[in-house]
């Protein structure tokens, strides 16, 4: 009756591992990428971050999939050798208002769960991080970074081994109900219809284009650009270092590789289409934000290094959206579950957005 028992849209990091969590079930499971590499866009133009979980409202799904997730990626990364590293990181604050601010985000994760976060004053901040300048700082010991290229073939691997298919180059140009059941997946490239039972739209930014003609809901996709700058020269800190967030964002912070390479970023830069080549000229306000708490930075190191798109679904100067997964609660049509707005904590919580698909469908 079906091509195929489940499409999944999409083979970036939730989209692999959401084929991870539904073909373990032994459901038949076709990932379908319009790139010739998984993982392309948003998925591999990040900070490489493990989140916490210390900003999310309480009782959100960006709250409780990060924190559960991220639990979920240590030990997957343990599990099967995906190179990562748990270097904590330090928000800092200056003056009053900051203080008071670092203050609300360690009662906010508190309510979320999240226990082990220390207020530093400033001498004890600059005992760890001696280039550090600020006022105060809030220490996160579980934070960490995450090869996200071999976590992305470790979900791969694991998939095709319960029997998923990762079908590469190809675009997926409409998405439909079938007028008996199930789905109709149309194929670009081959002009070519799947009929599926289940689908699952995880296409990043380019989800609510595929997904508005299925369900016409009130989901308006944002592009914001986010530049990152490489820094050339000895990395002179141990741990990640965040400014305070803003409604934009987490701020331009410092980030590593596994290799310990420094980069700065992202900033924010709402832009109307998907351009991902970098703006040199961005260098004087990438370098005026960092020297606040690196006063030491020289700005002739800073050089433009990649950008990425976050798939938001709020405005400039709107508060952050939540994720937005909605299965077939949400939308009364059984097999379908859309994601929307899946930015930042999107790769820490992706096992556990792979689970909560898994559950909206059963």
């Amino acid at each position: 009756m079906y091509d195929v028992e489940c499409v999944i849209v999409g083979a970036g990091v939730v989209g692999l591992a959401i084929a991870h969590s539904l073909s373990k079930l032994g459901l038949e499971v076709l990932v379908l990428e319009q790139h010739a590499h998984i993982g392309f866009e948003v998925s591999s133009r990040n900070s490489e971050v493990i989140h916490a979980g210390i900003y999310y409202p309480k009782d959100s799904l960006k709250a409780n999939l990060c924190i559960h997730g991220k639990n979920l990626l240590y030990d997957f990364c343990q599990r099967y050798h995906v190179p990562h590293q748990k270097i904590g990181k330090l928000i800092i604050a200056h003056g009053t208002d900051g203080q008071q601010q670092l203050a609300k985000l360690q009662a906010n994760a508190k309510a979320c769960g999240l226990h082990d976060l220390q207020l530093l004053d400033a001498a004890q901040a600059r005992a760890i991080e001696p280039q550090v300048h600020c006022d105060a700082a809030l220490y996160s010991p579980s934070t960490g970074i995450i090869d996200s290229h071999s976590l992305m073939l470790s979900l791969q691997g694991l998939s095709e081994q319960y029997g998923a298919q990762i079908v590469l180059n190809t675009t997926v140009s409409a998405l439909r109900q079938h007028p008996d059941s199930g789905f109709l997946v149309d194929i670009q490239e081959q002009d070519y219809q799947l009929h599926c039972k289940y689908l699952i739209n995880a296409a990043g930014i380019h989800a609510p284009l595929l997904g508005t003609v299925l369900t016409p809901t009130a989901i308006v996709q944002q592009y914001c650009k986010g530049h990152y700058f490489s820094y050339q020269g000895a990395n002179p800190f141990n741990h990640l270092i965040y400014p305070l967030p803003d409604n934009e964002g987490l701020g331009v912070h410092s980030c590593q590789d596994l290799a310990g390479q420094l980069r700065f970023g992202p900033d924010v830069q709402w832009v109307d289409e998907i351009n991902y080549d970098p703006d040199p000229t961005r260098q004087t306000l990438f370098y005026e934000t960092i020297r606040k708490y690196w006063p030491e930075i020289k700005k002739e190191r800073l050089q433009p290094d990649f950008c990425g798109i976050r798939p938001k679904i709020a405005g400039p100067g709107e508060p952050a959206a939540d994720f937005q997964i909605l299965g077939p609660k949400d939308h009364q049509i059984p097999g379908l579950v859309q994601l929307y707005g899946i930015e930042s904590p999107g790769l820490t919580a992706c096992l556990a957005i792979g689970e909560y698909v898994q559950q909206q469908l059963q």
